[in-house]
């Protein structure tokens, strides 16, 4: 191999090549091209981490995967299927997630460098973390439909994968959901969260029952509207309990659960007279009484892509129902179901109940194609894209590995060709941002909060945990005490978890000494304490690197990323289908605002400035309601 090698590239690059070890983490989309890229370049020494298995519809782009592998590691699969193109190449594959204390620190100083196919922005962060921990460079990618991009993170040579902002999430507000949806994807959002009321986590945040607290009843007519009666706890006259609780008491009977969803509910939001004023009032459905009854089912179509009639959607809820039933009967007691786009009864319950209240609110129905791409908010992968950004990843490796890292770009793939027939614009890699909190020598923020309302538990799982991305975080008082409110140990402090951080004589001016051994980083928080802040949130970080980096353009993107304590979303992974992205703005179209620098980069520098409104990633687009 090294003969041939040395025929085609110089011959230090490629002992290096055939010295080097590699992580790739994630085996998808971009994984599966990036792996036999590789090994076809030479590559012998390779890890790849992988948590997720092979499902159907990975097959019409992930090449390394076929039929008979559905089920099976895709990391597994993938070193199989890759060592068919070189069979002496050394690939360890592990069927595990990169947060697995297994993959810490010691791990990462093996190899020459990380290759990142990942889908999810929680994965990247924690791998950006550990290569800036290990000191070793990382190529980071993503793709979104024909949009794509790879970079290159190195310590104190370029910014990290956190320098820059990530574009906000969509936001809905939960009495839009509850009570007056207007659009399609508003219903499905109230679908997924009746899936979790009924079969998932318990959360209050994604109730789905009637909102009284409706901002517009706070007018005088609406609260003279909102009879006594209707303001008790109760529903229809029914004292108001947990959507679980009264399902499992009827059975989940689909009748009954049908008329209390669709009929009762309905007419109990119709009694807020208000709110229907200048809209379109909601027309209560009956489980008996359902428009098209007796009416042929459309054949003609595929199933999942022709629109349903309501009474078919009544009949698949029910089928959905009585399955969902079973599988979390099977769980035992205290068990609960994931939902799952790829899920067949998750995806045709979610389906069928948002259609019939689409229906009862007078919105256009989809099919069932349509409500996963919204449900899981994606838009199809496109296989010709992940080939290109994997072939970049591997050009970029050679540069690094050939001792030319300062000659590495940034390279973005765009939908269209510019004016200058150039589909790949690469620009120069920016400096680290000195005032980031994760790659600066300065690992340093400021948390504004009302220390006598906000508990531990709101500064592990809101602050530590969702803003500032950190796994297992540790927490002491920087007051010479060394008091540890916070432990990653289990048991150690869930007696502090209900606590206000006030109990602690936390408060003006405090310092919080926070560190994440899993990812070998440190950071302390300035505490400010105010009475409340803006828009109702928990806290809001100062000085928080979207201040550093602020857009010029204003593109709605509803892109996972940060949040904060006005809203509450759960990040899950998903497959390396991609996000939707409204309004989009062709990135060699957006104006930087900036001088332009020499003809050969202007575009790039153009696309760049996007990248920071809209990063293309492998990603699931969470919707936050707030």
């Amino acid at each position: 191999m090294a003969a041939t090698l040395n025929g085609v590239l110089e011959n230090n690059l490629a002992e290096s090549i055939i010295k080097s070890r590699l992580l790739m983490v994630g085996a998808g989309g971009i994984g599966c091209e990036l792996l036999k890229n590789l090994v076809l370049s030479g590559f012998s020494n390779i890890e790849v981490i992988d948590l997720d298995t092979i499902d159907v519809s990975n097959l019409n782009r992930q090449f390394l995967f076929r039929k008979e592998h559905v089920g099976k590691s895709k990391a597994q699969v993938a070193k199989e299927s890759a060592l068919k193109f070189k069979a002496d190449a050394n690939i360890v594959a592990h069927h595990e997630s990169i947060f697995s204390p297994e993959f810490g620190l010691d791990f990462f100083k093996q190899f020459t460098l990380v290759l990142n196919a990942l889908d999810n922005r929680a994965a990247r962060n924690h791998v950006n973390r550990m290569c800036l921990a290990a000191d070793i460079p990382l190529v980071e990618s993503g793709t979104a439909g024909y949009l794509g991009q790879v970079t290159v993170i190195k310590k104190k040579l370029t910014e990290c994968y956190e320098c820059q902002p990530k574009p906000t999430q969509k936001t809905f507000p939960g009495c839009t959901i509850r009570n007056t949806p207007s659009e399609p994807v508003h219903c499905v959002v109230w679908a997924k969260h009746l899936f979790n009321q009924l079969f998932g986590e318990d959360d209050p945040d994604q109730d789905v029952s009637p909102d009284t607290e409706d901002p517009e009843l706070a007018a005088e007519a609406g609260q003279a509207a909102l009879s006594t009666e209707a303001k008790k706890d109760t529903i229809g006259g029914i004292e108001r309990k947990s959507t679980r609780s009264w399902a499992m008491e009827t059975g989940y009977d689909a009748e009954k659960l049908f008329n209390k969803l669709f009929r009762d509910d309905i007419k109990y939001l119709l009694s807020m007279e208000n709110l229907w004023k200048k809209r379109r009032a909601p027309q209560p459905l009956d489980f008996q009484e359902l428009p098209g009854k007796g009416e042929a089912m459309c054949t003609g179509v595929m199933r999942d892509q022709r629109v349903w009639s309501v009474q078919e959607c009544a009949d698949i809820f029910a089928q959905s129902l009585a399955a969902l039933k079973q599988d979390l009967y099977s769980k035992g007691d205290g068990g609960t179901l994931v939902w799952d786009k790829d899920d067949h009864n998750g995806m045709d319950f979610v389906c069928s109940v948002a259609n019939i209240r689409a229906h009862i609110f007078g919105i256009t129905l989809k099919s069932k194609f349509d409500i996963k791409s919204i449900a899981g908010n994606i838009i199809p992968a496109i296989a010709t894209t992940n080939a290109i950004i994997a072939g970049l990843i591997v050009m970029e490796t050679l540069k690094i590995l050939s001792g030319n890292i300062s000659k590495c770009k940034q390279v973005y793939l765009n939908r269209i060709p510019n004016d200058r027939k150039r589909l790949l614009l690469p620009c120069a890699l920016d400096p680290p941002n000195p005032k980031c909190y994760v790659c600066s020598e300065k690992h340093e923020c400021t948390v504004m909060l009302n220390t006598q309302k906000v508990t531990v538990r709101v500064l592990q799982d809101k602050i530590l945990k969702g803003h500032l991305n950190m796994i297992a975080p540790d927490v002491e008082i920087d007051d010479g005490k060394g008091t540890i409110i916070l432990s990653s140990e289990e048991g150690e402090t869930e007696e502090n978890y209900d606590k206000v951080l006030s109990v602690f004589a936390v408060g003006q001016s405090s310092r919080l000494k926070c560190d994440d051994f899993l990812q070998n980083y440190s950071l302390t928080i300035n505490i400010v304490h105010v009475e409340k802040l803006e828009e109702e949130k928990e806290f809001e970080v100062v000085g928080d690197i979207s201040q550093f980096h602020p857009t010029e353009t204003t593109t709605e993107s509803p892109v996972e990323g940060h949040t904060n304590g006005a809203s509450k979303s759960k990040a899950t992974e998903e497959e390396d289908d991609l996000l939707i992205v409204e309004d989009q703005v062709t990135p060699d179209l957006v104006s930087t605002g900036r001088k332009r620098p020499a003809e050969d980069q202007q575009d790039a520098l153009l696309i760049k400035r996007k990248k920071q409104e809209s990063n293309t990633e492998d990603n699931e687009d969470v919707i936050e309601i707030s």
